[in-house]
């Protein structure tokens, strides 16, 4: 059967989610990666299940996994970005806050939750979510109703002490319209995407090609939201933004934090 790229994307992603929810709770081995991150066997195993999926539907595409780097030819004309457990913290720790992220570099995507069995999924121009029970899939329609704002407060910091995210959350205005949450994954983007969130916000630099957050914006750009770094620029193919990133559900939303922000930082 020739699968599209948004079905191999679907089913890598949900063949790391198998594994990932299969190895909950167990005592796991802990590999350093330094400055205080680590991978898990959890980890290497969901994303060697994933490339296995990637190479036997398009054996001619490179991977760029967290764990294992970039992988075959060097002259690939495509490329498949893969974050096999995004929240490797909170899973060592006992949390089901985590997601597992499989992106064709400049086109459709998967992202999905190993514990409620959904996969959200971006073809380039929609943006759906598919429950687990057959035939059951929805449009994802961003809403800011809730009010809640995921930040993440991981380091690294490079845009200090121009933004600090703990800033944002001590800002008068963001108490007043906002209620902050930190789920530290990028599942938090797919939610904004869903309409679970009114918004996302993280420091960092160059995050559209990240193998954590491009899956998440690709979703969120194919339904509807608002996307920028922090500095305001676009992000994304033919985006030059430099620094993080501020996902809204709507454009009030946006100019909202945007404000909060107070133009530190920013470059136009």
């Amino acid at each position: 059967m020739n699968l599209t790229d948004t079905e191999v994307a679907a089913a890598a992603a949900l063949a790391g989610a198998e594994v990932v929810r299969a190895r909950y709770g167990r005592l796991h081995s802990h590999i350093d990666k330094g400055a205080g991150d680590f991978a898990t066997d959890a980890d290497l195993a969901a994303e060697e299940a994933i490339l296995d999926v990637i190479r036997a539907a398009r054996p001619g595409d490179a991977v760029h996994g967290e764990e294992g780097g970039r992988q075959g030819a060097a002259d690939a004309e495509r490329e498949w970005l893969v974050d096999p457990l995004c929240g490797t913290l909170n899973y060592a720790s006992g949390s089901q806050l985590v997601a597992v992220n499989v992106v064709l570099r400049n086109g459709p995507a998967a992202v999905a939750d190993p514990f409620s069995g959904e996969v959200f999924l971006a073809d380039g121009e929609s943006a759906r979510v598919r429950t687990g029970v057959p035939d059951d899939e929805r449009p994802l329609t961003p809403t800011a109703d809730t009010r809640l704002v995921d930040v993440n407060l991981d380091p690294p910091f490079p845009s200090a002490p121009g933004f600090r995210a703990v800033d944002l959350l001590a800002h008068p205005g963001f108490v007043e319209n906002f209620r902050p949450r930190v789920v530290s994954t990028t599942l938090a983007l797919a939610w904004v995407a869903a309409g679970r969130r009114a918004a996302y916000v993280t420091d960092g630099g160059d995050l559209s090609r990240s193998v954590h957050f491009a899956a998440g914006i690709a979703l969120c750009r194919a339904a509807g939201c608002v996307v920028t770094g922090i500095d305001g620029r676009p992000v994304g193919p033919g985006g030059s933004s430099g620094s993080g990133l501020v996902a809204a559900a709507d454009a009030g939303t946006h100019e909202l934090l945007m404000s909060m922000i107070g133009g530190r930082g920013r470059t136009g």
